[in-house]
């Protein structure tokens, strides 16, 4: 064990209880109700960084959540690092359904389980565990940006980028929100996929009827919408809307049990597309419908529904454009109204895809970090299905620094999910490579 990596296991469990205290606040800024505990938890993030030896720190705002940029300055000839992470956190769910409260820390095996212990608090963690492990003097300058609305989309993050960029301008930026390929095997995300959402309404009638009297002659807007969804898809469950980008995927096998069980399918469920799974999740563009309001089971009477309306969420295929493929599903719903349905389509976010040609002395030290954080094991270049779209934004405004994508998550981390919860054995190898990172870039930057 090198001095520096005993020096991030001395640091650890202090880390790890500023990660619970930070777990505890329930900074959903999706939630109004919330709002006070997201600028708590900023309030908290600046203390623990300010403590941690950072020779500036501020909380920023700009329309929005509270941000906290914290600064210590490059010694001479030292590159800059800026490491992003984010404070705010998903809705919970029904809390219910949780094994354990879920703003209530709790190990359990090798995890903590929270919201936010993993998505993304133990990115800050991973921070603060990197730069005590230096006694806050790293060999190189570091900025921390921590964002507080990354779970809504960040609408206010390029005014805080515009604002603030000649704070943030730095070599190399390192975003904590992305995930390793396996417990054991690190990874650098290469390709993810952008986002692009709507809301499709259907009308068939003006006021319900009498499903007796005019059922059979009248169609209702819930069956009429069915008809309708299903046309989003071919046979196959491949995507059928026309005029859509088709990528690439890294060359990585992802061996069918594994996917069976990391992702929960039911047995005898059937994967739907073509293709390789990697190819599938990364490479191709994804269409679902995530919400549907219709007449609830408990209240129904045998009445034919007038309307209903069905959220649809795309996925955006690395190299296309989130616009364009919002403008292709519109298209394509209202071309398929079944039986003349009134259709109407609410167009929601857009969030670019993002693609990094993950080659230079950045990426080769991460990589170096990593093989030596994982104990030789080779980190693996890969893609993310899911998508963080301000990425590309931190690429657009700062063109000459090396983005990297890195993780705290593995696959059954259930970001967003009931239960989240963050190994600690890999929270470890991240907070030791975060660290030698660091120290590997300053020698890349003489």
């Amino acid at each position: 064990m090198t001095d520096l990596t005993s020096r991030v296991h001395d640091v650890l469990p202090s880390v790890l209880d500023d990660l619970e205290t930070l777990v505890r606040i329930p900074s959903i800024w999706a939630q109004p109700e919330h709002h006070d505990d997201v600028r708590r938890s900023a309030t908290e993030v600046e203390r623990l960084l300010r403590e941690a030896g950072f020779a500036r720190t501020q909380i920023v705002e700009a329309g929005g959540a509270p941000a906290v940029i914290a600064h210590h300055p490059a010694p001479p000839g030292a590159p800059t690092v800026l490491l992003y992470a984010h404070h705010d956190v998903q809705p919970t769910g029904d809390p219910a359904l949780w094994t354990s409260p879920p703003f209530e820390p709790t190990r359990r095996g090798d995890r903590l389980h929270a919201r936010g212990a993993a998505d993304d608090k133990a990115g800050l963690a991973a921070h603060l565990a990197a730069f005590r492990a230096h006694d806050g003097n790293p060999p190189v300058g570091v900025t921390v940006f921590v964002e507080g609305e990354e779970e809504s989309g960040s609408p206010s993050l390029v005014a805080l980028l515009e604002q603030h960029r000649d704070e943030l301008t730095a070599d190399a930026i390192v975003i904590a929100d992305s995930a390793n390929w396996a417990v054991g095997v690190p990874a650098l995300t290469v390709t993810l996929r952008g986002l692009a959402d709507c809301v499709v309404t259907v009308e068939t009638l003006g006021h319900a009827v009498h499903s007796g009297i005019w059922g059979g002659v009248v169609p209702d807007a819930l069956t009429t919408m069915c008809r309708l969804l299903a046309t989003l898809h071919d046979d196959a469950g491949s995507v059928a809307v026309e005029g859509l980008h088709h990528g690439t995927a890294a060359d990585v096998e992802y061996p069918e049990d594994r996917f069976r069980e990391e992702s929960s399918v039911l047995p005898g469920v059937e994967q739907i597309g073509r293709g390789s799974i990697v190819q599938r999740l990364w490479a191709e563009p994804a269409v679902s419908v995530v919400g549907l309001d219709a007449t609830p089971v408990a209240t129904a009477s045998n009445t034919l529904a007038p309307s209903a309306r069905a959220m649809i969420s795309m996925r955006v295929a690395p190299g296309g454009d989130a616009t364009a493929h919002l403008d292709a599903l519109e298209a394509h719903l209202l071309r398929h109204a079944p039986f003349g349905a009134r259709v109407t389509v609410e167009r929601g976010e857009v969030g670019e895809p993002f693609t990094v040609d993950a080659d230079g002395p950045a990426y080769d030290a991460a990589r170096s970090a990593f093989r030596d954080a994982w104990d030789g094991t080779e980190p693996i270049d890969m893609g993310m299905g899911g998508s963080i779209p301000f990425i590309a934004e931190f690429a657009r405004i700062f063109p000459d620094a090396a983005v990297l994508v890195t993780g705290v998550e593995d696959p059954d981390t259930r970001a967003h999910g009931i239960d989240e919860g963050l190994h600690l054995g890999e929270f470890t190898r991240v907070c030791v490579a975060e660290a030698l990172l660091l120290e590997r870039l300053a020698d890349r930057g003489r």
